[in-house]
């Protein structure tokens, strides 16, 4: 049996209420044709309040639905705000990553542009060197030339 049902069925306490009625006659009431209004009020009195039991019950069970729709809506969002987040957190470390890349790049790259400017002013400076030892050697080569001949003379008198 359910929680409001006795041996008398679903209503049994009105059913025993109209029993009781009758076998008083309807002395608690008045007279005895009070007696059958008096019942019918009872009864509609009671069927009113059954149907208000059966509104509230399914508000009750309708706002209960709502509430579990809504958490679960809020359990989706949390979990799709979750997945978001992480996958922001992923991106900003393959960007960090890359921009770590790129970075090593133009480290190196500047390295080997100073290499190469450099080797390319030593080497200017190297040649300026040899050509100044060249120039200092043939100057030191005419001296000598010209210490072992003595003076010379273009087109001299024979003599």
């Amino acid at each position: 049996m359910g929680s409001n049902d006795t041996m008398f069925g679903g209503g049994g306490w009105l059913f025993a209420f109209v029993i009781l009625i009758l076998l008083l006659g309807g002395g608690a009431w008045g007279g005895g044709g009070d007696v059958d209004a008096k019942i019918n009020a009872a009864i509609n009195n009671q069927t009113t309040q059954n149907g208000i039991r059966d509104i509230l019950l399914s508000s009750a069970n309708n706002n209960y639905e709502t509430a579990m729709q809504i958490a679960g809506q809020n359990l989706l969002n949390e979990q799709q705000r979750s997945a978001d987040q992480i996958n922001i957190i992923q991106g900003f470390n393959q960007l960090s990553s890359a921009l770590a890349g790129i970075s090593n790049q133009l480290s190196t790259c500047c390295c080997d542009i100073k290499t190469t400017l450099l080797q390319s002013q030593y080497d200017e400076a190297l040649r300026d060197l040899n050509k100044a030892q060249a120039e200092a050697i043939a100057q030191a080569q005419s001296q000598y030339l010209l210490g072992v001949m003595g003076k010379w003379v273009a087109n001299a008198p024979a003599v």
